[in-house]
């Protein structure tokens, strides 16, 4: 082995070509950038969405609908759910608390709001956030108490 045969070993080096250093490198002149147009210049920098001026994706697919902020969504809980937990729990005030530790309403800061499917023969008294007309006359028909909370 002499000093003049030491090479690296295969694949620790890769030829890292220098773009742009005159024409004696092979790779002057353009450097590789081509003639011309927005991608030869300095500071080009392509826009998020660009297709080369063909109408973008986010400007093609149709817009359509409409979000009201002032939505509000409710859990929904019928007589026939008040009548099955207040013949498993003899329950005489039912509110959000019981709904929620029965399982009939899930999360935290959930509205809940009473329909009037099913029937009620028992007389409660409900508290929830809003009611139905047909509920609200089943549960007071009962003989029971409607509060909106």
């Amino acid at each position: 082995m002499n000093l003049h045969s030491l090479k690296p070993a295969n694949g620790s080096t890769h030829a890292e070509r220098r773009i742009g250093r005159g024409p004696g490198s092979g790779l002057g002149g353009t450097s590789t950038r081509g003639h011309k147009g927005a991608k030869a210049r300095s500071g080009y920098k392509r826009k998020i969405g660009f297709e080369g001026g063909q109408m973008p994706l986010q400007r093609r697919v149709p817009k359509f609908g409409f979000k009201n902020i002032n939505h509000k969504e409710y859990s929904v809980v019928n007589l026939s759910d008040l009548q099955s937990l207040v013949e498993a729990n003899s329950y005489a005030k039912i509110g959000i608390a019981e709904l929620r530790a029965a399982g009939l309403v899930k999360g935290k800061d959930i509205l809940v709001k009473v329909l009037g499917n099913g029937e009620l023969k028992a007389k409660i008294d409900v508290e929830a956030n809003a009611f139905s007309k047909s509920a609200e006359e089943a549960i007071k028909a009962a003989g029971g108490n409607v509060t909106i909370i």
